[in-house]
Order: C-alpha cells, then sequence, then structure tokens
C-alpha cells in the first residue's frame, strides 16, 4: 500500500465526519499490507497520528496530510511516535487548546494528546459504551478497571442510579470525576475507590450488590493485572457482589486469550452467569483476524 492509497482512503471516511471522533486509517487491524504499526484518527478540527515503529516514509506520510488537511475540516496534526519510550508527542501543524476534549455520541471525555502513551480515551470501545448506556437505566453500576470513567458517564447518562468506579490510579480516577463534570453530570450517586481490585474485594462487596458489573482489565500491567491468571480471581468473586439479576461486560483485549477464555471461566466458576452474546466491534476497527482483536462479551444472571 502506497502513501496516496492512504490518502485515497482517509480522503473516503472524509465525506462522514463530523466533531465526533472517528478513526480513518486503522493499520493495526492488519489489513493494509506495510501499514500495521500506524493509525490516523479525526477529533473535531485535529489529525491525530501515531506510528509503533519507525517509518522511513514518515516525512512523506506527514507531508501528504499537511496537503489533506489544506481543504478538510482540520487545522492541526498532532503525530505520536510510540516506539520511542518516553518522547512527547509533537504538533506538527497548527496548536492544541486547553481544554480537550473528544466527543463520542454526545459524550465529552478529556483528552491529553501530548503524552506518548494513552490519551485517556480508548475508541475501541465504543460499542461498549453503547450497550452500556442502554442497559444501565435504574441500576447499580460497578466499574472496575475504570481509568478515566468512561463506562460510569456512559451509565450517568443511561439511567444508572449509583455507580462505583474502581481504580488503583488516584490520577485516573481524578481525570474521570473532571469527565463527570465536563458532561454536567451529577457526581452525588457516583463514587471513585483507588482500590487494587484484587486486594479490596470486601470493600468492593460493602457496597453491592450490583445490577450491572463491567470488567474492563489491561491485558498486563506490572503489580496489578495478567489476564491469564487474574481474570479467574475476579470471575471467582462475581456470584458474591452480584444482585440476583445482574448483566456482566467482561472486556477482553488480548490477541493471544480468545472467547472461549472468559466463556469457560464463567461456566466453570460463575455458572449462574450465561452467556448471552459478542458485541460487534466498531466498524472502523476492523482486523484480519477478529478472534485477536478486541472482545465484549455479554452475560446474563437470573435467580428465581
Amino acid at each position: 500500500m502506497t502513501i496516496l492509497d492512504i490518502q485515497e482512503h482517509i480522503e473516503e471516511n472524509y465525506t462522514s465526519l463530523s466533531d465526533e471522533f472517528k478513526r480513518l486509517f486503522h493499520g493495526r487491524g492488519g489489513l493494509y499490507e506495510g501499514w500495521k504499526h500506524l493509525t490516523i484518527d479525526s477529533i473535531d478540527e485535529i489529525l491525530s497520528v501515531a506510528l509503533y515503529t519507525e517509518e522511513e516514509k514518515e516525512s512523506e506520510l506527514l507531508e501528504m496530510l499537511k496537503n489533506f488537511i489544506a481543504s478538510s475540516r482540520h487545522k492541526t496534526i498532532v503525530l505520536q511516535r510510540r516506539y520511542i519510550k518516553g518522547s512527547p508527542s509533537e504538533v506538527i501543524v497548527g496548536e492544541l487548546w486547553d481544554e480537550l476534549f473528544v466527543v463520542e455520541n454526545g459524550m465529552k471525555i478529556k483528552l491529553n494528546l501530548l503524552s506518548n502513551r494513552n490519551s485517556g480515551y480508548f475508541p475501541d470501545m465504543k460499542k461498549g459504551r453503547e450497550f452500556v448506556r442502554e442497559n444501565s437505566k435504574d441500576k447499580s453500576v460497578l466499574n472496575l478497571f475504570s481509568y478515566t470513567c468512561a463506562f460510569s458517564i456512559a451509565s450517568m447518562m443511561g439511567g444508572a442510579y449509583k455507580v462505583s468506579n474502581i481504580d488503583m490510579s488516584k490520577g485516573a480516577l481524578s481525570t474521570g470525576r473532571t469527565n463527570h463534570h465536563l458532561n454536567d453530570l451529577d457526581t452525588r450517586g457516583v463514587s471513585f475507590h483507588p482500590y487494587n481490585i484484587l486486594k479490596s474485594f470486601s470493600r468492593i462487596k460493602k457496597k453491592g450488590p450490583y445490577d450491572l458489573i463491567i470488567i474492563d482489565p489491561p491485558t498486563f500491567q506490572k503489580g496489578s493485572f495478567e489476564a491469564t491468571k487474574d481474570y479467574r480471581k475476579l470471575i471467582m468473586k462475581l456470584p458474591q457482589i452480584a444482585a440476583q439479576e445482574c448483566t456482566l461486560l467482561a472486556c477482553l483485549n488480548s490477541p493471544d486469550l480468545d472467547v472461549e477464555f472468559i466463556t469457560e471461566l464463567i461456566k466453570e466458576l460463575a455458572p449462574s452467569f450465561k452467556f448471552v452474546k459478542r458485541l460487534e466491534n466498531v466498524e472502523e476497527f476492523a482486523s484480519e483476524d477478529e478472534d485477536r482483536s478486541l472482545k465484549n462479551l455479554v452475560f446474563e444472571r437470573t435467580i428465581i
């Protein structure tokens, strides 16, 4: 695939752009030969470009994007060189304003595009947040590994009466609180707890039982969570914190673990939960191998 091919690809996607986030080029899915290390996102008037390995045609790519924004809605280009540890992102064209946020289905989430790592927003989880928003009315929600609390915002917008956000990072939870205020949400029913989830189940249980439980862990985070061994510990505790009628959204973003990894754990350790479906992934995040892509699995528990 050539630079010209990439230009044609993003021009095709450009016709449906608005102020809402949209991925214009998803090389990470492996569908575009030679460009698995490249992503390009539209964030209102910003083009956010990420390179995950060094690219010898970087200058040519950036020149194409500069020409592209001359006739597009975009005024700024930000480049992340994710392959350089600790390297700050670079504003190639234009400028970034201080209070930067992304819009998804009318929901605002604070962004840090100058970070070389996570920006505070995971766009591939859009379908998961839509599901939560549609299924949280009048429910008590537990949001495990909440990070910046996007699932909590979706829950509150969907009519949840209570949300408990659990994450080890006080900084992420602080941003999560800001995100609620950014959306003019009343946080009196929302709590933010900087717990180590695997060591704090007694405290989590006290606020239960929960009608909707979201588990969205990192695949691997040193000292915090390792999916291959720690997901089991979470599933084992579910019956103790779940309401008799409870919905579970179990998320997994490991390319090396398939759907059966979660469904078999549920069968063994929490058999009162029955598998319902796997949510479709966002169209722009298509992968050459869907078994290796994001897995959002829905389970229901009904005890009469």
